[in-house]
């Protein structure tokens, strides 16, 4: 299928609590120069998809709250493809949302779905991959979801179990998924691994818009009749208006649960391309740059002494030397200053006030 039917919709709706002083309600992560590259993780997500998909045919979904930065940020994108989310009603309706209004606009599509605020190292591999799967999409009526091929007993990931026994005919690295498994605990985690055929899942969905479509009228045939009512309206000035009258209805609902697990033409792509979903300031740790002490310092004027194994995230305009500390989140953002242990990082929603 030919790159002009390619869309790309972002989710851009998170709050990213686990990021806290760094990401806020006002401010969410995927809007922040997490990696101190001077663009924000959003804008890193759409610069990864230019060979893939056209700036005219990127959508972000995302809540009201966010709409103007949004366009700060992607200032090229039309602002008639920047979606509005009335309320947080989890991933299925603002899915079928975006899906309803492509399918108004262009009945061809293939589309990509993919969070705001992951990163990813290898991007010409990244590129393979998609554009891999989109092809399969484009001949199918399949749904394609990435596994990335585990590096760790992670416990803060869902983990897709393939059945490599038999690619599909049409593709060889795609494969039939046998089951989604939730977050597991770690010796669980560490049973999965053990085996070849377990993978992350990194939450990016590829399909054509009827195979989404049709899966939601199958399996969630409420929510499709409340888009179908809408559908006269998707794409006019009435749009907004209807939205807020009657996305409210639908269920609150993960796209996992309401299509993925139901699905019977669902297969998994496995992949290997430096991927994270930056869920944590461990994570973050993880993925930059650190100095001969292992220290990430994401900041203009940070000086260590006696220190190691630390993640710094301050603003520019402040000077700031720590010693002495060893295995330490040291973040500062609004007023608030956090240096919390990265052991105990899962308390940092508590200590935010916000658990």
């Amino acid at each position: 299928m030919a790159k002009r039917y390619n869309h790309l919709v972002i989710m851009a709706g998170g709050v990213g609590s686990r990021f806290w002083p760094m990401s806020s309600a006002q401010k969410p992560k995927q809007f922040i120069d997490a990696l101190g590259v001077g663009k924000s993780l959003l804008q890193l997500t759409v610069e990864r998809f230019k060979g893939i998909c056209e700036v005219e045919n990127t959508w972000v979904v995302t809540n009201k709250d966010y709409i103007d930065m949004v366009k700060e940020q992607l200032p090229d994108m039309p602002s008639d493809h920047i979606l509005c989310e009335p309320c947080r009603r989890n991933t299925a309706p603002c899915i079928a949302y975006v899906s309803w209004r492509i399918k108004k606009l262009d009945p061809k599509a293939n589309i990509v779905v993919s969070p705001s605020d992951h990163i990813v190292l290898n991007e010409q591999e990244f590129n393979r991959v998609i554009t891999n799967c989109l092809r399969f999409t484009g001949e199918t009526d399949s749904i394609v979801t990435l596994g990335i091929k585990p590096s760790r007993p992670e416990t803060g990931y869902g983990y897709i179990e393939a059945d490599l026994s038999t690619s599909s005919l049409r593709n060889k690295e795609i494969f039939r998924v046998d089951s989604f498994r939730e977050k597991p605990d770690i010796d669980t985690a560490k049973e999965y691994i053990s085996k070849n055929n377990y993978f992350w899942n990194a939450g990016i969905f590829i399909w054509n818009i009827n195979t989404i479509t049709n899966a939601f009228r199958m399996y969630q045939p409420t929510m499709a009749k409340i888009f179908d009512r809408m559908m006269p309206v998707l794409g006019t000035d009435e749009e907004q208006k209807e939205i807020d009258r009657l996305f409210p209805e639908c269920e609150s609902i993960s796209v996992d649960y309401a299509i993925m697990e139901k699905a019977e033409e669902i297969f998994v792509c496995p992949a290997d391309f430096g991927w994270s979903d930056l869920g944590t300031w461990g994570s973050l740790w993880a993925q930059t740059k650190k100095d001969l002490y292992g220290n990430s310092k994401i900041g203009e004027n940070i000086c260590t002494y006696e220190t190691s194994n630390c993640i710094i995230h301050t603003k520019h305009e402040k000077k700031v030397v720590v010693q002495g500390l060893d295995g330490y989140i040291v973040a500062e953002n609004d007023n608030t200053l956090l240096i919390c242990k990265m052991s105990e990082e899962q308390r940092i929603k508590q200590f935010s006030g916000q658990d």
